[in-house]
């Protein structure tokens, strides 16, 4: 087509061109070829290219509300039938998949076309994405700082016009920090919604949920239209929403909601005033459209939320330690990771049974208060992280921690740490800078960052908007008619867009 710009559509409206026969599948592709060759030696988004399976894919006919538009999978869960997936470790360069999980299986159905998959932080554990193996990924609005993670390889692709969407997955915030961290869409589904077998009923003890990250509201509630449904292997399921996620975006509220809203930190840290203000900016411009909106903390001890969450962060990395064995055929050892994993293993190895089911406990307690208290607020609002991007290599452990880590790793005394309380204060450190995404993980709700502040330093914040189980319908409606706001930030005022 002429004076065809790529970078200048979302997803559906490049499925709308295919469907118009202005532009071909392949002409998608290469399109997006030539912005992933272009741009990824910059900010290193995507770690295995798949531009041959690609083209072949562009090739034959494709059908689906998203037929021959380019996407790339996150390098964890998101699997593709005889492509590595290595989960960002050294551990897992020899393992391919045996098949393809079924949410490509039904990202395939909606007619995409997968070019490769994105970078993440070792068995996406932290918030920021500087795994060993492949290097860090940096954020296309400022390369000295983190896109966050561990979703930050596609964070990083979408922000910068490789591709209008990419593949996402929210154990603890890790499809909501880097959609605020690189100026998009970010909605974490409910509990069940979207699938995550075959080969695991739930993940992370059903903490964590598969979609997508994406420029623009329509594009995440098509996509979640294709995703949601039953699976055979899936331990949780919610209802399917009758009518269309789609439709839901663009169908202006009819009544007035009632939002709580908070800049508190759940576990008392601080949160820094571009956060807050981010929030308040928000707060008036819902106040301006008629909802009404009070300042109160959500009814949850924060402290509790995050000693639960560690819990289910330990035993299930030691878990993933231990599967390795059939990969490698032999114990795994801790050269065989990095080594905050390995400690994060001996500490999930110190934990009892009764310690872990004690604390899977407590997301139930705090799912029945957030019911409770969503059955007098539509809406909780907080800001999405409480501090804006780190720079590259910030977050990494510092020399002493680091030799603290390598000796209790290579003794094994995950059980000592413990007990002295360390781990305590390296686990208050890291959620200091993220300490509000977890609630809706641990709850099973639905919750969405939306790109609503630009620090001075010209860095996106988002904001975090929580509903009720079930109501992603009711985030959807709210983000499309924010998204028409002056306030919502374009990511192509980004410098490498």
């Amino acid at each position: 087509m002429k004076g065809f710009n790529y970078k200048d559509y979302d997803g559906l409206g490049l499925a709308e061109l295919v469907k118009k026969k202005e532009v071909q599948p392949m002409e998608l592709v290469e399109a997006s070829i030539k912005r992933i060759d272009s741009t990824n030696p910059k900010i290193n988004a995507v770690i295995n290219m798949m531009y041959e399976k690609a083209r072949v894919m562009a090739i034959n006919e494709q059908s689906g509300p998203f037929a021959g538009v380019p996407t790339l999978l996150k390098n964890i869960s998101q699997e593709v039938e005889g492509e590595p997936i290595t989960a960002g470790s050294k551990a897992f360069l020899s393992y391919r998949a045996k098949t393809d999980s079924e949410y490509v299986r039904r990202l395939r159905k909606a007619g995409v076309i997968f070019l490769g998959q994105t970078n993440v932080p070792e068995f996406a554990l932290v918030a920021y994405t500087e795994p060993v193996q492949y290097g860090p990924t940096r954020n296309p609005w400022n390369p000295n700082h983190t896109p966050g993670g561990s979703s930050g390889g596609s964070a990083a692709a979408v922000a910068s016009g490789m591709v209008p969407f990419a593949g996402a997955n929210d154990g603890g915030g890790s499809i909501r920090i880097p959609a605020s961290y690189c100026g998009l869409f970010g909605l974490k589904p409910t509990r069940g919604r979207t699938p995550v077998g075959p080969n695991f009923g739930r993940s992370w003890q059903g903490a964590s949920a598969e979609h997508v990250i994406t420029r623009t509201v329509r594009d995440s509630a098509a996509i979640l239209d294709q995703l949601q449904g039953h699976e055979k292997a899936g331990a949780f399921h919610t209802p399917k929403f009758e009518g269309s996620f789609i439709n839901a975006a663009s169908t202006p509220l009819n009544r007035k909601l009632r939002i709580a809203f908070s800049v508190s930190s759940p576990i008392g840290t601080e949160v820094h005033a571009e956060c807050r203000d981010a929030v308040v900016k928000s707060v008036k411009l819902l106040e301006s459209m008629g909802h009404d909106v009070e300042e109160i903390d959500a009814p949850i001890d924060g402290q509790k939320i995050v000693k639960s969450y560690l819990m289910m962060y330990f035993g299930e990395t030691a878990a993933t330690l231990t599967s390795l064995e059939s990969i490698l055929g032999r114990k795994v050892t801790y050269r065989d990771v990095e080594p905050s994993t390995w400690l994060l293993g001996l500490l999930g190895k110190a934990t009892s049974a009764e310690e872990f089911v004690l604390s899977i406990r407590e997301w139930d307690k705090a799912a029945l208060q957030m019911e409770t208290f969503h059955e007098i607020y539509d809406v909780y609002i907080t800001p999405t992280t409480a501090f804006g991007p780190a720079k590259i290599g910030e977050l990494q452990p510092t020399a002493s921690e680091q030799f603290l880590i390598r000796t209790v790793g290579q003794l094994g005394l995950g059980r000592f740490l413990k007990k002295a309380g360390i781990v305590d204060q390296i686990a208050r450190k890291n959620l200091a800078r993220t300490p509000f995404t977890q609630l809706a993980n641990l709850t099973g709700q639905p919750a969405m960052s939306i790109p609503f502040h630009l620090t001075k330093e010209g860095l996106p914040i988002g904001v975090q908007f929580m509903a009720a189980r079930g109501q992603e319908g009711l985030l959807l409606q709210l983000a499309g008619e924010l998204e028409r706001s002056d306030h919502w930030i374009d990511v192509r005022q980004n410098p490498l867009f």
